[in-house]
């Protein structure tokens, strides 16, 4: 499917969502839909969506997978509970650690999370809701770095001659794929998300798994999920577009109560961007870069340095893995 960029310049959102809540309509007919609601952007703009184009016959789920923020899951469904969505949360923890045990290589983690998650976990709730539809946020920026080889972004499929219907059971309906992320948020004000959703900063679809260099385990999740909350936190106000603790695999001398602390190491990046293609890092102060890294260390169980990446996208990329 060749996507025909809509800017969020020249993006009339009444219109959009008219056409597009109609479209997800006609193409779903008489029968059901479904999708999973991450908390991102993206996931959350599609999942209102839906719910406007099909009421109670999208069913929406939110996959706990082990590998996402701080009560994730719980905050999530609260704030959409208040918006009149029902979220049913799947418990689904030992299948991705199980899928992710042993892998090293950053493709092979991305590939084990999309295969658990369309093959192992969606496929089930798909085949017992009786849904031939799968609902999801994909957008332009997605399909985009996939194609270019940059890195495997999980929702993406058609454009690599992966045919959902055959490879999982069912259709894939992409309603925001001619948008980048700058428009979504524009769809997610008009559709009434509060804007702490639609306004909040990207995250991967591999979640924190994406942000653990080296083999996942759930010991080296917590550790970054901690550094996570509190980067987060630190870094509300600079009005970054994305801001992120990634943990390394390597090991390096640290110092604590006089003795040698052979420790973990937690890498910060923080973005300023329009719409991800490109992005520099946010000049942060030295105080705040300094508070940070005390706040990491003393809290963080093993974490004995926090390093601040100062490359732009490109080179680099915004996410670690």
């Amino acid at each position: 499917m060749n996507a025909t960029e809509i800017s969020a310049g020249e993006l009339d959102t009444k219109t959009f969502i008219e056409e597009k809540a109609k479209e997800i309509a006609e193409t779903v007919g008489d029968g059901f839909a479904i999708n999973a609601l991450s908390g991102g952007v993206d996931s959350s703009v599609v999942t209102l969506l839906g719910h406007q184009a099909l009421g109670p016959r999208l069913k929406t789920y939110f996959i706990d997978n082990g590998i996402m923020r701080q009560n994730e899951p719980e905050s999530i469904a609260a704030v959409f509970k208040k918006l009149g969505v029902r979220i049913d949360i799947v418990n689904a923890q030992d299948k991705f650690f199980k899928a992710l045990k042993g892998l090293t290589d950053p493709e092979e983690k991305r590939e084990a999370v999309t295969q658990t998650f369309y093959k192992d976990v969606f496929a089930k709730l798909v085949k017992e809701s009786g849904a031939k539809f799968l609902l999801q946020g994909t957008i332009l920026t997605d399909i985009d770095e996939t194609v270019a080889g940059i890195k495997r972004q999980h929702n993406v499929f058609e454009q690599l001659g992966i045919d959902p219907q055959k490879a999982f059971g069912y259709k894939i309906l992409e309603p925001l794929v001619q948008l980048r992320k700058d428009g979504v948020r524009k769809v997610g004000e008009a559709l009434g998300l509060p804007p702490s959703i639609y306004q909040r900063m990207p995250f991967p679809g591999p979640a924190l798994a994406a942000r653990v260099i080296g083999e996942v385990t759930p010991e080296k999740i917590q550790v970054v999920r901690q550094a996570t909350a509190i980067t987060e936190e630190m870094l509300v106000n600079t009005q970054a577009f994305q801001s992120m603790a990634i943990l390394h695999n390597d090991r390096v001398t640290g110092m604590r109560d006089g003795k040698r602390d052979f420790g973990l190491q937690i890498e910060i990046r923080c973005w300023d961007s329009i719409d991800a293609r490109q992005a520099r890092p946010t000049e942060l102060p030295y105080a705040l870069l300094s508070q940070l890294a005390q706040r990491i260390t003393g809290e963080v169980p093993g974490v004995v340095s926090v390093t601040y990446n100062m490359a732009t996208k490109p080179p680099s990329t915004m996410e670690a893995v």
